[in-house]
């Protein structure tokens, strides 16, 4: 994405457009990965559920899906869930799954319409069947930008 297009995003007098700025498009990556953690540190450290944290952690991937799309970045990796992830109580494990999906579904139209793609990567095997349906059915058709989410165990 050129400067100019990414400017159009941004309202006048915002911060972001110092930002801009100063990036090097040509020096921008093809691929960033992030490791998602932290959500439940966030949340106990104002006083909320764990699941308030993770809730949270939506917001934080979708500002960061968008920024990276409007960056251009060709591959944005997601590392998600963990082997330690698992060893959490089941019902916080089914809180994420849920998340999961209920984000996707969510934001499938949204997604596909702006050319983003997501793959789930690692061992898709320890995924309970119904976030397996939710997670890889709608994303068959390849897009331009796939958004890898991670899993392993």
């Amino acid at each position: 994405m050129a400067r100019d297009e990414l400017l159009a995003w941004i309202p006048a007098g915002d911060a972001d457009r110092m930002l801009v700025d100063q990036l090097h498009f040509e020096r921008l990556p093809a691929h960033i990965a992030v490791i998602m953690d932290g959500n439940g540190r966030w949340a106990a450290q104002r006083h909320l559920p764990r699941v308030e944290g993770h809730r949270a952690g939506i917001d934080a991937v979708r500002d960061t899906v968008e920024t990276g799309a409007r960056l251009g970045i060709d591959v944005l990796t997601l590392y998600a869930f963990s082997v330690e992830n698992w060893k959490r109580p089941a019902s916080e494990v089914g809180t994420l799954m849920g998340l999961l999906k209920r984000y996707l579904r969510s934001e499938l139209n949204t997604l596909l319409a702006n050319n983003i793609r997501f793959q789930v990567i690692g061992r898709r095997r320890s995924c309970p069947p119904t976030s397996k349906t939710s997670c890889i059915a709608p994303w068959s058709a390849p897009r331009r930008i796939p958004v890898c989410g991670s899993t392993s165990r």
